[in-house]
């Protein structure tokens, strides 16, 4: 029989999507770990699966976390598990029928995770630690601009700004340099020595091996399906190499490490490879002035599940607007945009901004979670599973979450506001992602700062009704739902009704002047001009013309994605403004 040569790579949502883009609390070494890993098997209610009221019980109790930060580690967790939208639903149904702590409290004791998993989590979390020497050699020759941290919080916001989560050589990079230690979180206490360590003869039971699975997946040769770890080692050629025991049912461990060493290898399908193996989106027209053309790529024609990435670079002084199965579940990286407006209306998985600036971003529902990291004066529009914003400069979010949104150092006049747009198929995505109207948590931000203390309080405000504007998507999409499908809040509700109203006097004022013919005509190139003086003085004389019919044909192909999106019915602006001036032409005088 011919040798089964095996590939095994690290996922990646489990980086992507479960390591918080921060430095961890410093419990989280592998010297508490260990002892967590012994204590969990000998209490009850923490293996084979761990319950908040227990992990809870260890991270307040035994780490010192803050119990807040303890539940973000649990449900971050949570995200990265294959539940059905309709369990999603669920549960959030359940959480917004808790009205107080201890009911809130009582339902989160219902949900409990694979204990070993949770400790692979915990582990993960230090991808993102910088260490003292790596700090100190990461630069080759000192900048002019650079200087030492000088307090935790800089140090913090560097990190945030340099996180790996996106970086598949780091993943492979992570786990060849930590497998001893992550091997070591799953061996049962009897096969330690008295001083904690693992002994030569120590064996991995099956449940350890299929808890692997959350971090690694692989293929075997000549074969394009890819496989979570435990079952690719279903075959007996594998279980043999890897130092698998018939009689035992267990799996030596010094032989099993030997075994991934020489499988590991680059997840095909992680950023550094589907550049170059993946699609490349033709982009339809360059626009004057920018010094790069638009970089699209994607490998959603190829990826399995969990792999499906688009990367969007370098996209400057453009419109871009997409609803597509193409991106559906995908993660989605938005990279270096600048003066840019962005639609991507379809059901995402993950969606993350890196060091864009000037832009707009309107998102779909997304599932898990939507990461903002070095942006300025961006603004983004989304419903999502979690959100976390790092190091970012005069940003606005309009979020409908059912998480605390979490701020992460380094961030400067952040405006939080109600999520504040709607398209026709919006409730349908989001039903099909599991995310559900109530509970909205987006004024109830969770400050993340060194060793999980408060940052900053100052670094957000909470967007006053009288600056809030209801967004217009400015494109013709089929669907059933034409406004909004719940509530403002109480206080936005009330500003933007009190705007319809001062429209509606405007308009009754103009009526009840009866004015002629001539007098008609002045005032309308008065109110005309004064609205073209404010098209150019807010800079929204832009995203108006990047909307305009283009010469060139309009693709509805992913592969062809145009430069520009028209639609038939005219042109809506996309900025947050009063109703008269979102119809892209100066208001009519009646």
């Amino acid at each position: 029989m011919d040798k089964y040569t095996a590939c095994v790579w690290p996922r990646l949502e489990p980086f992507m999507i479960g390591v918080l883009p921060a430095t961890p609390p410093s419990k989280f070494s592998m010297h508490y770990l260990r002892k967590m890993a012994s204590y969990v098997r000998t209490r009850d209610g923490c293996f084979p699966r761990l319950g908040w009221h227990m992990w809870r019980h260890i991270a307040c109790g035994k780490l010192q976390l803050a119990e807040e930060l303890a539940w973000l580690y649990f449900e971050t967790f949570d995200l990265l598990m294959p539940r059905s939208a309709e369990q999603r639903l669920e549960w959030a149904e359940a959480l917004s029928q808790s009205h107080s702590p201890k009911e809130l409290d009582r339902q989160r004791c219902t949900l409990s995770v694979n204990t070993l998993q949770f400790l692979l989590f915990l582990y993960l979390q230090q991808l993102n630690r910088i260490s003292l020497r790596t700090s100190l050699i990461g630069e080759e020759w000192p900048s002019p601009r650079s200087r030492s941290p000088s307090s935790s919080s800089e140090r913090e916001t560097k990190i945030s700004s340099q996180n790996k989560n996106w970086d598949d050589q780091a993943h492979l990079t992570f786990i060849q340099t930590h497998l001893a230690e992550l091997l070591e979180l799953l061996v049962e206490p009897g096969q330690l020595s008295s001083s904690g360590q693992v002994l030569r003869d120590s064996q991995l039971t099956s449940e350890a091996i299929e808890s692997l699975s959350l971090l690694l997946e692989g293929s075997v040769s000549h074969s394009h399906t890819v496989h979570p770890i435990h079952k690719l080692l279903s075959r007996s050629v594998l279980q043999s190499q890897a130092g698998f025991s018939k009689i035992s049912r267990t799996y030596s461990l010094q032989q099993f490490q030997g075994f991934l060493h020489q499988a590991l290898c680059l997840n095909p399908f992680g950023i550094s490879t589907f550049s170059q193996s993946g699609k490349k989106l033709a982009w339809s027209m360059q626009v004057e002035g920018t010094l790069k053309k638009a970089k699209i790529f994607r490998n959603t024609h190829m990826a399995p599940p969990g792999s499906r990435l688009v990367l969007m670079s370098h996209v400057c002084k453009q419109t871009l607007a997409k609803d597509s199965e193409k991106l559906n579940d995908a993660n989605i990286k938005l990279h270096r945009c600048s003066e840019a407006f962005i639609y991507l209306l379809s059901p995402l998985r993950s969606v993350t901004l890196d060091k864009c600036r000037n832009s707009t971003v309107v998102l779909g529902p997304v599932g898990t979670s939507v990461h903002i990291q070095s942006c300025e004066n961006v603004r983004v529009v989304c419903v999502a599973g979690h959100l976390t914003i790092g190091g970012s400069f005069h940003c606005t979010i309009h979020a409908l979450t059912p998480t605390r949104p979490l701020l992460l150092p380094g961030n400067v006049s952040l405006t939080l506001g109600p999520f504040h747009t709607h398209y026709p198929t919006l409730e349908d995505h989001m039903a099909s992602v599991g995310l559900a109207v109530v509970p909205n948590l987006w004024d109830q931000p969770l400050l993340f700062g060194a060793e999980g203390s408060t940052s900053d309080a100052g670094c957000y405000h909470i967007q006053p009704p009288s600056e809030f504007y209801p967004l217009v998507i400015p494109f013709q999409m089929e669907g059933d739902n034409s406004e909004f499908p719940w509530d403002l809040p109480a206080d936005y509700q009330k500003a933007v009704e009190g705007r319809e109203k001062a429209i509606e006097d405007w308009q009754k004022t103009v009526k009840e002047a009866h004015l002629n013919k001539v007098q008609r005509r002045q005032f309308q190139a008065l109110v005309e001009q004064k609205f073209h003086e404010w098209l150019l003085e807010t800079g929204q004389r832009q995203e108006l013309d990047s909307l305009l019919p283009s010469a060139l044909t309009t693709s509805t192909s992913l592969d062809h994605w145009p430069s520009s999106h028209t639609s038939n019915s005219g042109l809506n602006v996309l900025k947050d403004q009063p109703p008269e001036q979102a119809m892209g032409q100066a208001p009519t005088v009646c």
